[in-house]
């Protein structure tokens, strides 16, 4: 295969990812380049080249118990590494039972695996049941599974996957933990979003199209699926005001995991495309979960360890409270 045709295929992948490459050697843009802070809230000095072991450094989690979702590769397992480092007791969830014990079974501390599928939402109230049924609170909740960019449409329920694995699934198997996480002194929820929000459509969620039966583009359901993570994020906030429990979504940025597979013509040693390694991918994450700088803050987006400016769609309170009530109806009839 020509170099004009790989440039041509890493620009195609840029461009949809809401990239751009000013040289062969940075990557700068809107959502990965420097992001302008927002709101009045406290600030951390951690950035782009922080480690999750970095922004939980000195932290001790003895006593807390964490529950995060696709634990067995990638961002997932490096946030269970080191919260289990820290002292915290982590349920580690994967699609299979085999998956989910090897992942925890890696890591050096207190780990337990549970099978949760997201497309399966019997699954995902199984297994809810099951950590309800521990008896513990849960100080943190990272929804951080997902799927990108499936090339061709794919239903499940009737709805296109990527809104049922990366919103609806979480959006359901949160919403079944939020007592246990209310329990806990100061409960966080931590909802992984995507500078591909900014991809999703001009309306935000096309609610008349979410089995794909008027238009489908991998990219563009994938943005959708981002935004919905962040307006569910955001709504949580609004619905936990008042409480000590917070809820939060996030950019971790552009690294190579197990998310890309459906990219196999972009899976090659192109790393042009990835700003970050995955210690430094995992880093806001394991910073919104643990650190006490952003205890309190909460209905925020972040990145590098700091907020954000979103999308304005993001911050559309009607938008987020319709989302949460089609959300109930369509889990509700599955």
């Amino acid at each position: 295969m020509s170099t004009t045709t790989n440039g041509l295929k890493r620009r195609r992948f840029i461009q949809a990812v809401g990239i751009t490459a000013f040289s062969p050697f940075t990557l700068a843009a809107p959502c990965t380049g420097p992001q302008a802070p927002y709101g009045d809230f406290p600030r951390s000095s951690f950035g782009e080249r922080s480690t999750a072991e970095q922004v939980t450094e000195g932290l001790d989690l003895q006593g807390k118990t964490a529950v995060i979702t696709g634990c067995n590769s990638g961002l997932g397992l490096e946030s269970m590494r080191v919260l289990v480092k820290r002292g915290a007791h982590v349920i580690g969830t994967a699609r299979t039972a085999e998956k989910a014990e090897k992942a925890c079974a890696s890591v050096d501390g207190k780990a337990t695996p549970v099978v949760l599928e997201l497309t399966d939402f019997n699954s995902a109230r199984a297994c809810a049941k099951t950590i309800r049924d521990m008896q513990i609170p849960l100080d943190i909740l990272m929804c951080n599974a997902g799927i990108m960019a499936l090339p061709e449409l794919q239903l499940v329920n009737g709805l296109e996957k990527q809104f049922v694995v990366n919103h609806l699934g979480h959006f359901l198997f949160t919403t079944e933990l939020l007592e246990p996480v209310r329990r806990a002194k100061s409960g966080r929820i931590v909802i992984l979003s995507s500078c591909a929000h900014h991809n999703a459509p001009e309306v935000g969620i096309d609610f008349d199209n979410l089995d794909g039966s008027k238009s489908y583009s991998g990219w563009t359901a994938y943005g959708r699926s981002k935004l919905a993570n962040g307006l569910f994020a955001a709504e949580l906030a609004r619905r936990l005001a008042g409480t000590d429990t917070t809820a939060n979504s996030l950019h971790p940025g552009v690294i190579k995991t197990n998310l890309g597979r459906y990219l196999p013509e972009q899976k090659p040693a192109d790393d042009e495309v990835f700003n970050k390694t995955i210690p430094q991918g995992a880093a806001t994450q394991c910073y919104v979960a643990g650190n006490p700088i952003p205890a309190a803050i909460s209905g925020q987006y972040f990145s590098d360890c700091n907020p954000v400016a979103a999308r304005p769609l993001m911050y559309d309170e009607a938008l987020a409270k319709r989302l949460w009530s089609v959300s109930e109806e369509l889990v509700g009839a599955a």
